[in-house]
């Protein structure tokens, strides 16, 4: 066995994860139980001390393509609870579900595989945790991206609460392999967004307020870009947290944005798709979009809008 996890610690440490994932289950194979053969008690090193203990026997389920986060992240089945102490399936899908935002925006090539190592953990029969360098390097990566709409990196991803890279765990697939790794936007990540339904559905849900309106002045400040909205009428397509005194003066902010391109703030003489949330009584800018009127991506999903229930994300960035 010490033998067999050498070569699995190799596999792991050259990125060749699906040959990892083979090799565990192979070498784990005489001793896989089926779920309802006993409890789980989560495994820890030495130096995790984030183990948890769940009184509900474990179940292997398929991953749904309703999981966006994870449907095509490379293996079939997932572990319920999932190691965020997720218990059932809509819990995961809820939460996992405000994070493909940030996976769409490239802030680094292993955001996938880390997140999904939590969400939708590989179904073994102990949990494999992602190596501390893996979450530091998406942390790194992601940190000043989720920074600009307003959210801190949560809690919940602290990563000195996951294993030292010496220890049985999922380490960072690209490193030292920059030719494999897609272009890292530079764009100011609310303007780095396609002009497509769900895409304008997920910033919708994830957002606290949606609004057509025109800009009539774009300012830098304090290593911030200032959009000032001209005063015609605003049309409220999501009111959330703003309040009448907010839309009579409103200006947006694109957090960190002084210097970051937006292709879409060169020319302010059309009306805006602007999608935002209110962050200390400053209102950042989300998504921000061109009104194209003959664009029906954006007529479908003004149109769903209206009847679409949005999942509660309250709990994901805290």
């Amino acid at each position: 066995m010490a033998y067999g996890q050498k070569i699995l610690r190799l596999a792991l440490t050259q990125g060749l994860f699906s040959l990892a994932l083979c090799l565990l289950l192979f070498s784990l194979l005489p001793n896989i139980v089926t779920a309802d053969e006993y409890d789980y008690y989560s495994w820890q090193s030495d130096n995790f001390h984030n183990g948890r203990f769940y009184t509900k026997q474990p179940q292997c389920v398929d991953i749904p393509a309703d999981l966006r986060l994870c449907h095509n992240v490379g293996y079939k089945k997932m572990r319920l609870p999932n190691l965020l102490d997720h218990e059932t399936m809509p819990e995961v899908k809820q939460q996992a579900g405000s994070w493909v935002p940030l996976l769409a925006k490239r802030c680094h090539t292993d955001t996938q595989v880390f997140l999904c190592s939590l969400f939708a953990p590989v179904c073994l029969d102990r949990p494999i945790y992602p190596c501390r360098s893996l979450c530091e390097a998406v942390r790194d990566s992601c940190a000043p991206v989720m920074e600009t709409y307003g959210f801190p990196w949560p809690e919940m991803l602290s990563c000195d609460k996951f294993p030292i890279d010496n220890d049985l765990c999922i380490p960072m697939q690209f490193a030292g392999d920059h030719a494999t790794q897609p272009p890292v936007s530079k764009v100011c990540p609310p303007c780095d967004n396609e002009l497509k339904a769900d895409n304008i559905m997920e910033h919708y849900c994830a957002s606290d307020f949606v609004l057509k309106m025109k800009i009539k002045e774009v300012k830098k400040e304090k290593g911030d870009r200032k959009l000032i909205a001209a005063q015609k009428k605003k049309k409220v397509l999501k009111q959330g947290m703003l309040r009448k005194k907010d839309l009579k003066k409103l200006t947006l902010y694109i957090k960190n944005g002084a210097n970051c391109p937006c292709s879409q703030l060169e020319n302010l003489g059309s009306n805006f798709l602007i999608m935002g949330r209110k962050v200390d009584q400053q209102l950042l800018l989300m998504s921000i979009h061109k009104w194209d009127k003959k664009s029906k991506e954006l007529k479908f999903a003004i149109k769903y809008m209206k009847s679409h229930q949005c999942p509660s994300y309250h709990t994901v960035f805290q």
